[in-house]
Formats: structure tokens, C-alpha cells, sequence
């Protein structure tokens, strides 16, 4: 358990990559490459890398402006971070079949939330109570 907050410092290195390298690698597919199976795929795993690394600072802002208790740590931040770019590629991938629907986008948000809430639930339920020593025994 960090003792020290966590500032975005440690983040704006992997968010700088994640954006370069995913926005660049969307445009660069767009631009220079023929809609076939394996820019298909780069596609959605560059989406993952862009929508992550654009989240990215927003989850941190939301942790910082809504802390919880425990606070959420960097691993935390990351993995929602990561539920944005994977929610989003997904419904890309779903839209070529025609099967986006309201239901669809709110199941599939439903269900990454409530994974995500099982996640933090049981990260708090493993969570150690911080040992208190008594100076003054009796």
C-alpha cells in the first residue's frame, strides 16, 4: 500500500504513448492501408491503445475529485483506464456485424461496471487493517 499520494507524473509517460502511438497508428491505418483482415484487428488494438491512454487522465481526475477508501491505487487507475479502450474496441468490433443496440451499449457497460465493482470489492475485502501498536500496556 503506497503511503505517498500518487500525482500524474508517473502517468504522462505510458499516456503520451498510449496517444502517439495509437491515435498515430488509427491515422496511419486510414490513410495508407486497405480494409483487410489484419488492419482490421490493428485497428482494434490500436483503438485500445488510443482510448486507454486518452481515459487515462480523466480516471486519474476522477480518483483525485471522488477519492475512496481505500484510495485506489496506480494498478487501479490503469485497469479502468483499460475497460475504456476495451468497451469501446468492442462495440467497434459489434458495429461491423450491424448488432449495436441501445441494450447492447448498456448491457456491455453493465457488465464492465459490475466486473469492475467485484474487482475493487474484493481488492478491499484482502486489504490488511493497518497494525496499531500500544505503547501503554496495561
Amino acid at each position: 500500500m503506497n503511503s505517498h499520494p500518487i500525482n500524474f507524473r508517473t502517468y504522462l509517460p505510458s499516456t503520451l504513448a498510449l496517444v502517439i502511438v495509437g491515435w498515430g497508428g488509427i491515422a496511419a491505418l486510414i490513410f495508407f492501408s486497405l480494409p483487410f483482415v489484419w488492419a482490421r484487428w490493428g485497428f482494434f488494438v490500436l483503438g485500445i491503445m488510443a482510448l486507454t491512454g486518452t481515459a487515462l487522465p480523466v480516471v486519474y481526475f476522477l480518483h483525485r475529485r471522488f477519492p475512496t477508501e481505500p484510495a485506489a491505487e496506480s494498478n487501479v487507475i490503469v485497469r479502468q483506464a483499460l475497460w475504456v479502450g476495451v468497451y469501446a474496441a468492442t462495440l467497434a468490433w459489434l458495429q461491423l456485424g450491424g448488432l449495436v443496440t441501445l441494450y447492447v451499449i448498456l448491457g456491455l457497460a453493465g457488465g464492465l461496471i459490475a466486473t469492475e465493482y467485484f474487482i475493487r470489492l474484493r481488492e478491499k475485502a484482502n486489504r490488511q487493517p493497518p497494525v496499531i501498536l500500544d505503547d501503554n500496556p496495561s
